[in-house]
């Protein structure tokens, strides 16, 4: 029944946009000249305070540099989600919101079909809005963020972390992003985590002109000063011009998919369906 849940909530988040990428989509559109601050801050805190945070996705796969087998294929998923808490009465139009994301590693390959690992990532951020002449150009972010998987003993894992992160808004096809953090470390099974699952990420969104088509690139800078990096790249197409449903390509290279291994490198390659706004996406 546990699986069920997890499923209709994903189905709940699919049927609402982020109020963010709705606005964005309105400013940058055709008809951007129209508009000033003041109305898109009035369309912003009209509009539902629940919506899509991260990705939201359902993808099978294996791995890339061995040969497939039950124990390194399997289904990863993730739901996230935020709530908005005040409307943009902070400085500078900024907002508070909640948000969690659960992402899982599920061997659905193996006998009774176990779970290998579930991460589970809340957090509670201020988000500001960026404008120029009149236009909404990016967004900046401050968050404290928990991460950990549950469990305990020998393959409990947790940090914690204060991040930083910014993207901007190119134009209506290009966003660049990026995102930086202090590290807490509590975890005592995970104290060498900034080795493998990072110190800062960038990355970049591409959507088409139709917005049929969406691929995005992410850098994960692993610790130390040689030019080691954790790879995740998507690739997603409209399955209906008017849904914000995708078939999703999820490439996977490095350390840190998932908190239990996040010291044992993966090369993996899933095929599933992809949930995500009508503009771009958080990180």
């Amino acid at each position: 029944m546990k699986i069920f849940r997890i499923i209709i909530v994903l189905v709940l988040a699919s049927v609402v946009y982020p109020v963010e990428a709705q606005i964005a989509t309105k400013i940058l559109g055709k008809e951007q000249e129209k508009f000033n601050v003041d109305s898109i801050i009035h369309d912003f805190d009209n509009r539902p305070f629940f919506g899509i945070y991260k990705d939201n996705y359902f993808a099978l796969g294996t791995a890339l540099n061995q040969k497939p087998t039950e124990y390194n294929s399997d289904v990863k998923f993730q739901i996230s989600f935020r709530q908005r808490l005040t409307k943009s009465i902070l400085p500078l139009h900024s907002y508070l919101f909640l948000s969690y994301s659960q992402k899982a590693m599920w061997n659905i390959f193996e006998e009774s079909l176990p779970f290998h690992d579930l991460n589970f990532n809340p957090g509670i951020g201020i988000q500001t809005p960026i404008f120029a002449k009149g236009r909404l150009v990016g967004s900046t972010l401050i968050m404290v963020e928990h991460e950990s998987n549950g469990r305990d003993g020998e393959a409990s894992r947790s940090w914690n972390k204060i991040s930083f992160a910014g993207s901007a808004f190119i134009n209506r096809n290009l966003m660049v992003h990026a995102k930086t953090w202090i590290p807490i470390i509590d975890g005592q099974q995970n104290k060498d985590i900034l080795k493998y699952s990072g110190i800062f990420q960038t990355g970049a969104q591409f959507l088409s002109n139709n917005k049929r088509w969406v691929v995005d690139a992410t850098f994960v800078k692993r610790q130390g000063w040689n030019l080691s990096f954790n790879t995740i790249i998507n690739v997603g197409f409209r399955i209906r011009k008017k849904d914000n449903q995708f078939l999703m390509l999820h490439f996977y290279d490095g350390y840190g998919e998932n908190m239990l291994d996040y010291n044992k490198y993966h090369c993996r390659l899933r095929l599933g369906l992809l949930i995500r706004p009508s503009f771009f996406s958080d990180f």
